[in-house]
């Protein structure tokens, strides 16, 4: 199996602390990898060591089946990225920002920056100054910064934030193309976890600098448990006929009014039958199955109390 990006063994550590620990990382080239995690879990972090903007303490970073190396100047020049957020000079233009990324990236193809400008929507403002930009509008000139010089590799830490439903939906629209068209190989942070359930062909799932579980999506769906989702008005009641009239043991409450069954062989009807005829009010009860969200609270919540 190709990989494009291994990480063996990776652990940054400050002032004593480890921000993330012993991180074997493997995205597979042409593929999208979501990079899912809690919020201080190490992503960042990680996603900075691969673009050498921090230095490893320990372990290295394999790209593009190099070992990377402070002087490892052509393989990054064939990576785009977007980490945290997106800095410019904001008294020139977006477009000039552009041209001085061109610049130092030594690359010049002809119409590049305006495909990239309308690519996100940015032509109408291409010739404002930066400091004039909207959060959203930074993000989407970051992203058109990223994609620019036409990258094998994309790096997005969060390029949703700022924007708004439209923006998300066009910005998850030219990272399929990207990937598609192109085969560009994308490694993917993002807090909104549908966002990723739609994009990403495997994800990685961090926690506490720790790298709880790498697995594809097609895994998680094969795997997924089927569940029957039931809102009622007392749970206890409620779960008291379940376990002595349906005989169910394999079932749990969620919250104040629902409850997760996971016998599902069980007919509905059999079920909302049994609960009407011993006084239960239920509002609502459904078939469902577990999403990536619940895959991820899941994988994160492993091992804590």
């Amino acid at each position: 199996m190709t990989y494009l990006l291994q990480t063996n063994h990776l652990t940054k550590t400050i002032k004593d602390k480890d921000l993330v620990s012993n991180i074997n990382l493997h995205v597979k080239r042409g593929e999208i990898y979501g990079f899912l995690g809690p919020n201080g879990a190490g992503k960042t972090t990680i996603m900075k060591m691969i673009m050498n903007f921090w230095k490893p303490t320990s372990g290295d970073i394999e790209l593009f089946g190099e070992i990377l190396t402070p002087s490892s100047y052509k393989v990054l020049k064939r990576i785009g990225s977007i980490i945290e957020f997106p800095t410019f000079f904001d008294h020139l233009s977006g477009k000039e920002n552009l041209k001085l990324h061109c610049e130092y990236m030594g690359y010049y193809q002809p119409g590049s920056i305006d495909e990239a400008l309308d690519m996100l929507s940015l032509t109408s403002a291409a010739d404002k100054t930066v400091k004039n930009y909207s959060l959203g509008m930074k993000q989407r000139l970051g992203i058109a910064r990223a994609i620019l010089c036409k990258p094998e590799f994309l790096i997005l830490d969060e390029p949703a934030n700022g924007l708004d439903p439209s923006g998300i939906k066009q910005t998850r629209d030219l990272f399929h193309m990207l990937n598609s068209k192109y085969h560009t190989t994308i490694l993917i942070s993002s807090h909104i976890l549908s966002e990723i359930e739609s994009i990403a062909d495997t994800v990685g799932i961090i926690s506490h600098g720790q790298l709880k579980k790498e697995i594809s999506m097609k895994e998680i769906s094969d795997i997924n448990t089927e569940y029957i989702e039931l809102s009622v008005e007392n749970t206890k009641k409620a779960a008291y006929i379940l376990s002595d009239r349906l005989a169910f043991t394999n079932f749990k409450i969620i919250d104040e009014h629902n409850i997760r069954i996971y016998e599902t062989k069980v007919p509905i009807q059999e079920i909302t039958k049994t609960l009407a005829t011993n006084d239960i009010t239920f509002y609502s009860i459904n078939k469902k199955s577990e999403s990536l969200e619940d895959f991820f609270l899941k994988t994160t919540m492993e091992g804590e109390k």
